[in-house]
């Protein structure tokens, strides 16, 4: 039989932010967003992905050529300044699928997001982290977004069922609502993320309109699924961070029937990514939001009878 496989670009053991208990998170690559403020922009592209740490190079000090050599697509250059720094072409890095650079880099300074895995893999290790999580912990999927990678999120989260283990997902439900549905019916828990409510704006942020994510937020509130949904914002200051958008939220939330939210502090964590794919950075000179500017907006949703969470403190 045909195995089935899946991206992984990061797993990490005991997570407690991101469901009850003691978690081991999951990581898959390819996400229909395109979040300007995106803290894990590794996990955007459903590919692997080339990273180059700077810092760790001995191209200069040692005068170390092995992954010019190595790059079968010519891809890495010396760009001939003073310094001799590297140059990646990062066009050409596309359609590599070797990676033979980042095997040939002496000091850590190439890596690559992005790992096949089969669901066995990544049940074995999931099996051998149960040990460590105590009774209420359990696996979390994220990304990227874990539900684009249909055939493998629903394999792994059927077997995690039936090996007893607690399930999450934390996503941004931009996908079919079949799909979304299907793959509910193995998830004990969720966060969902929603950027903003206007359509417009929304498009503006992430490139997709919300249209999807609301309906199927709908949909799922008006299924029997049994678990427990937490709606979650990322607060991102002078896109969504306003009053009107809160209480658009706080209005949909109670019009569909939901009671809990997570309103996520912008950060600026992901800044270094950026710099070690290539990209620019477009939030690299806002300021991080302190916690007392969200209180008001929590104030806003409880008064409304929503319960409503600041940072990583989500009770469970």
């Amino acid at each position: 039989m045909r195995q089935v496989t899946g991206l992984v670009f990061d797993i990490q053991g005991y997570s407690v932010h991101d469901g009850p208990g003691c978690r081991t998170l999951v990581f898959l690559s390819g996400c229909p967003l395109r979040c300007a403020w995106c803290a894990n922009p590794e996990g955007m592209e459903p590919r692997k992905q080339l990273l180059f740490r700077d810092a760790k190079c001995k191209h200069v000090a040692n005068g170390c050529t092995q992954c010019i050599k190595a790059c079968p697509q010519g891809a890495i250059t010396s760009s001939g300044h003073t310094e001799g720094q590297l140059e990646i072409d990062r066009a050409k890095c596309r359609t590599c699928t070797t990676f033979n650079c980042a095997q040939a880099c002496l000091w850590g300074a190439l890596g690559v997001a992005g790992r096949e895995m089969t669901v066995q893999e990544l049940w074995r290790i999931i099996d051998r982290d149960r040990q460590y999580w105590g009774g209420d912990g359990g696996v979390t999927f994220s990304g990227g977004e874990p539900l684009l990678q249909r055939e493998f999120i629903v394999a792994m989260l059927k077997r995690c069922q039936e090996g007893y283990v607690h399930t999450a997902v934390e996503t941004s439900a931009c996908v079919d609502t079949d799909h979304l549905l299907q793959a509910f019916k193995y998830v004990n828990f969720a966060f969902i993320d929603v950027k903003h409510m206007d359509p417009g704006k929304h498009k503006a942020g992430t490139q997709v309109s919300n249209e999807q994510i609301l309906t199927n937020i709908r949909a799922l509130a008006a299924s029997s699924w049994g678990g427990r949904l937490v709606l979650r914002i990322p607060v991102i200051p002078g896109f969504n961070d306003d009053m009107e958008n809160m209480e658009a939220t706080a209005d949909f939330m109670r019009d569909v029937g939901l009671t809990e939210i997570n309103l996520l502090p912008f950060h600026r964590m992901g800044d270094s990514k950026y710099t070690q794919l290539g990209k620019v950075y477009e939030y690299k000179d806002v300021d991080s939001l302190p916690l007392e500017h969200l209180v008001p907006l929590q104030r806003l949703f409880m008064d409304r009878g929503i319960a409503c969470y600041i940072g990583s403190h989500t009770p469970f």
